[in-house]
């Protein structure tokens, strides 16, 4: 379902083809506005754009609102042992991973809603 996804391209490709891609944007919309933090990405992203925008996204929220981004990961259930620790790391290489992490968390959402409504995947 997703554990073979290793990059945030892969996940995005296999959203849109399965034809996902649009409840995978949906569903990052929604569990930002429940961690109450302005995320309104343009209804025809593209992949490469929706990427570019959570990485920034992710990056501004480790550097300026840390709580809120510690919301963010709890909100999306994001486990907390699945974030890389221990070595110093750049804030750019931590929230390419957490927005890796992030995208593929609400893709196993939409991929489990889609496949317990009768999608069938």
């Amino acid at each position: 379902m997703g554990n073979e996804l290793s990059n945030s391209s892969e996940v995005l490709r296999k959203a849109a083809s399965l034809d996902l891609y649009h409840n995978l944007v949906d569903q990052l919309v929604k569990d930002f506005a429940l961690a109450n933090i302005s995320f309104q990405p343009r209804k025809e992203v593209s992949p490469a754009e929706l990427t570019a925008l959570l990485r920034e996204k992710v990056y501004v929220l480790l550097l300026e609102r840390f709580p809120d981004y510690l919301n963010l990961l709890y909100i999306i259930d994001v486990p907390e042992n699945s974030l890389s620790s221990g070595e110093t790391r750049d804030a750019a290489d931590m929230a390419e991973e957490a927005a890796y992490l992030i995208l593929k968390r609400e893709w196993q959402k939409v991929w489990l809603k889609h496949s317990y409504r009768g999608g069938g995947v």
